[in-house]
């Protein structure tokens, strides 16, 4: 693990990472998406890109040069074996990534945004904190529906393939209720910044 402090920064679909992970980077902490990543190894001239294409084909891959992210997602959902297949491919390339942008990081701490840190459960050593940001359910559909455009159906068969909200919670040693405003998401942020400084003051090592 990086010598300074990392936080896992996760949440369920729709509950407000993104934005809080921008607020943490606008504080200066140093920002690693493992999500940013990914679509970075999977663009046009992405180092994943010949090995989507060995394993399925042409037609995973969209005219832009890029990977068709809809037809994989239709792909992985049917079926369980090209998910991990594809799995398989990215996530060590997605962690090594991320283990380089960690180790040069500059600044006082970093958040390490990880969509699915509590579903893969070795991730719990390779982070000093796990901070959850959670909403109710209803309002993480409502917010991936109208920035998605997929279904309710669709956007359900997802969260039903992550962990559940007590999962989460029970996960977390830092919690971010985003159930409000998101000038309430940026105050719980900032007092989050804060205690994070004072945690990796050289002292506190």
């Amino acid at each position: 693990m990086s010598a300074r402090l990392v936080v896992g920064l996760t949440g369920g679909i729709g509950s407000g990472k993104s934005a809080a992970a921008d607020e943490f980077g606008r504080l200066g902490a140093t920002v690693v998406d493992t999500d940013a990543i990914a679509r970075e190894l999977t663009a046009a001239d992405g180092a994943a890109l010949p090995h989507i294409k060995r394993l399925f084909g042409e037609a995973f891959i969209a005219p832009s040069g890029a990977m068709d992210r809809d037809a994989m997602r239709a792909r992985v959902f049917a079926d369980p074996a090209a998910k991990r297949a594809l799995e398989a491919l990215l996530h060590p390339m997605i962690r090594a990534e991320s283990e380089r942008r960690i180790a040069a990081a500059s600044g006082p701490y970093v958040i390490y945004v990880v969509p699915l840190l509590v579903e893969a459960g070795d991730y719990r050593g390779r982070v000093d904190r796990v901070l959850v940001v959670d909403a109710p359910e209803p309002a993480r559909l409502e917010r991936v529906r109208a920035r998605s455009g997929l279904t309710e159906r669709e956007v359900r068969a997802i969260v039903a393939q992550q962990a559940s909200r007590e999962a989460r919670r029970a996960a977390a040693d830092d919690l971010i209720d985003n159930g409000g405003t998101l000038e309430q998401l940026f105050s719980q942020v900032r007092a989050l910044h804060a205690r994070y400084l004072k945690m990796a003051a050289p002292s506190a090592h």
